[in-house]
């Protein structure tokens, strides 16, 4: 591997830059050798999406770990492309956390030994995150342009294979959206989102869960497992088979970021295929996932039909989506602005009777999900909003800490502390490119209603109010 690349942090007021190095220091100290963990104490291994965040947070600090990061979990690739939601570290004892991999049981594959990793899968942020990565690197000079250029030349053809097992062995509604076969894939693994679709799944109350949604959880976790991981006939045998609008803007936004890879290295052809890709599947996301009741998106259960009728975050995501119809963008940001919602967003309904301050993607506040939407905000022209959700986000973790997650009312902060998500993120947002840059980055107009002309580039003022 080349050697360590720390990039020069922008300047950034006092207050902001107490941030900057807090935030810093959580991926130093989550930096397990290969890879980056999302948290020592409750997350000792690596996890797929959360190695994405990493390494755009990485790319500010220590581009090599960025590269090694994303490196280390597509070491872990299967065979037929999938990238495993979970890859285990041999050095942590099965005990240590559950389901570990006796649970999981995975055969031996592409050198890989038996239980190195998950079967489920996760979203697939990881063309985004080598696209930004890349363009760091690509801003401190020809020789580090260089070295991430040879980084993409290893990913590319792995990313590729990525999007091809989710596109096709995935597409199990045949409608052009990815389905998934386990809450857990989504990244939102408790949401309201699931509940219905749920409903049908047996609960195996011999597991050692504490409740029959994770006894559900376990138990579709080992109908796929004893299924050899089998993808064919999913919703005619699979208990949970859905179309998820957050997943699927994230498989959507893979392919735009992999147009910019390939014309990096020079595929020109291929690149109009990964824009051409990202077209059909925001065509189906706008289609199939949309309620014109709600003016909202809604996970849809594949084997039922029916669209989930609870208002959660994965809802707003396809706003990430620069071909998204205007109405569509514009009815999500009405939700944004309304009070089911608000800045930051909560993961569910304010307003729903189920809606839980403390529980698990019920209520609080994500880091993660939040960045995506204000990424979807810029790609709109939505700049002041997204200015405004940038603030709230750092206000949130400059009082409380780099929780995984935060109380919707007071900010308090819940889960594993010193959490690696929300310190990456953390520094994408004080480094606070130029919005209408940021959304040029990606070769997508920021189009809609722009309501100012830019930003500082600078993070001065991040904390100020």
């Amino acid at each position: 591997m080349h050697p360590d690349l720390s990039p020069t942090p922008p300047v950034i007021s006092e207050l902001a830059a107490e941030l900057w190095t807090s935030a810093a220091g959580v991926l130093d100290a989550n930096w397990a050798g290969d890879h980056t963990v999302p948290s020592r104490a409750l997350h000792p291994h690596q996890w797929s999406w959360d190695t994405a965040f990493a390494a755009i947070g990485l790319a500010y600090v220590n581009q090599s770990r960025a590269w090694r990061d994303l490196r280390s979990l597509f070491e872990a690739q299967w065979p037929d492309g999938r990238v495993p939601h979970i890859v285990f570290d041999p050095a942590t004892a099965e005990d240590d956390y559950f389901p570990g991999p006796a649970f999981w049981n995975v055969p031996a594959y592409a050198r890989r030994p038996a239980g190195g990793s998950t079967g489920l899968v996760q979203p697939p942020l990881h063309a985004l995150a080598a696209w930004e990565v890349y363009r760091h690197a690509a801003a401190h000079g020809a020789a580090s342009a260089q070295l991430a250029r040879t980084e993409l030349e290893w990913l590319y053809p792995r990313l590729v294979a990525s999007q091809q097992y989710l596109t096709d062995r995935r597409d199990a509604g045949g409608t052009g959206l990815a389905t998934i076969v386990h809450p857990w894939e989504s990244g939102l693994d408790d949401s309201p989102a699931w509940d219905d679709a749920l409903v049908a799944v047996p609960a195996d109350l011999s597991l050692p869960e504490q409740s029959a949604d994770h006894a559900r959880h376990l138990g579709l976790a080992l109908s796929y497992r004893d299924s050899g991981y089998s993808d064919n006939d999913l919703a005619g045998r699979h208990d949970f088979v859905v179309e998820c609008p957050g997943f699927n803007a994230m498989l959507a936004t893979a392919e735009l970021a992999l147009a910019q890879i390939a014309g990096v290295l020079g595929h020109s052809a291929e690149a109009q295929r990964h824009r051409d890709a990202a077209r059909c599947i925001t065509a189906a996301i706008a289609d199939r996932l949309w309620d014109p009741l709600t003016r909202l998106f809604h996970a849809r259960d594949v084997r039922t039909g029916r669209l989930s009728p609870a208002h959660c975050v994965n809802g707003l995501l396809p706003l990430m989506l620069p071909d998204l119809p205007a109405h569509q963008a514009t009815a999500i940001m009405a939700a944004v602005g309304s009070e089911r919602f608000g800045l930051p967003a909560p993961s569910y309904d304010r307003t729903a009777p189920r809606f839980d301050s403390r529980r698990y993607w019920r209520g609080p506040v994500w880091i993660n999900v939040n960045w995506l939407l204000r990424r979807g905000m810029l790609v709109h022209g939505y700049v002041e909003e997204a200015e405004e959700l940038r603030r709230a986000m750092l206000r949130l973790v400059h009082r409380n800490g780099h929780y995984e997650y935060f109380h919707p009312g007071d900010g308090s902060g819940l889960g594993a502390a010193a959490f690696t998500g929300t310190a990456a993120l953390c520094l994408d947002l004080l480094a606070d490119r130029s919005a209408p840059a940021y959304a040029r980055s990606v070769l997508v107009p920021a189009r809609g209603r722009s309501t100012s002309t830019g930003l500082s580039s600078r993070a001065s003022a991040s904390l100020a109010s």
